[in-house]
């Protein structure tokens, strides 16, 4: 009678065993992760320095706070992008010139759809923000509108070319000076996906599933022998 149990009992033992696993997994990558974006939080908040030299790896540098006075060049490339509320809009890159004669991009900010036309001429700017290399370019972005100066990804190599700047973006934080109804996007952690919480949580009710389910199979593999008994 009790082989009629173990199969059943082992499957239930060792999947409910792998699933808690998995769990636990996602937890221990939930600690890691937050640890993770405090550091970057922390990082990305800390007292801003001046612009230093970029090494060939910049990972080193990126979330670097930074402040730098120049000027704008009036050379600049839209990114499309939407802000909740304001809906459709662009992100606007300008080619930078600092002070020691730097020619770098800056990320100024969001600029309203309806803003698009109006005129943004070389202006001195004092820029506060971080520098950063994101990742937003894949194999499914379509290449830039080159005609109408419009991007689909910050891809910090191809628009420094395109502008003929160093390849370093700063996302402005705070502008002093920058009356062109750019509003600034600063970089902040609420962009970095952390779903380990709900991937743990999905693992652990897959197990507790798993094991409803085994019991049940054994709940009926003993009405069965009931009902034969009968």
């Amino acid at each position: 009678m009790m082989k009629k149990y173990l199969f059943p009992a082992i499957l239930g033992i060792v999947g409910c065993a792998i699933l808690i696993n998995l769990g636990m997994w996602q937890l221990r990558r939930l600690a890691w992760k937050e640890a993770m974006l405090a550091e970057i939080s922390a990082q990305i908040n800390d007292t801003p320095v001046e612009l230093p030299t970029v090494p060939e790896d910049p990972a080193s540098l990126k979330y670097l706070p930074v402040v730098t006075p120049g000027a704008t060049t009036g050379e600049e490339i839209l990114m499309l992008t939407g802000r909740q509320g304001q809906g459709a809009g662009y992100e606007v890159i300008s080619a930078f010139e600092t002070g020691d004669g730097r020619r770098i991009l800056v990320d100024r900010g969001f600029l309203r759809e309806v803003d698009r036309y109006a005129e943004r001429p070389a202006v001195p700017l004092v820029v506060r923000g971080n520098l950063h290399w994101p990742e937003e370019a894949d194999s499914y972005t379509p290449e830039p509108d080159l005609a109408a100066g419009v991007w689909y990804a910050r891809d910090v190599e191809r628009m420094a070319a395109h502008l003929k700047t160093e390849p370093i973006l700063i996302v402005a934080s705070a502008v002093e000076g920058d009356l062109q109804s750019v509003d600034p996007n600063p970089i902040t952690i609420t962009g970095i996906k952390n779903d380990h919480k709900g991937y743990a949580i999905t693992w652990f009710l897959l197990a507790t599933v798993w094991a409803g389910m085994t019991l049940l199979f054994t709940w009926r593999i003993r009405r069965q022998g009931i009902s034969r008994r009968d």
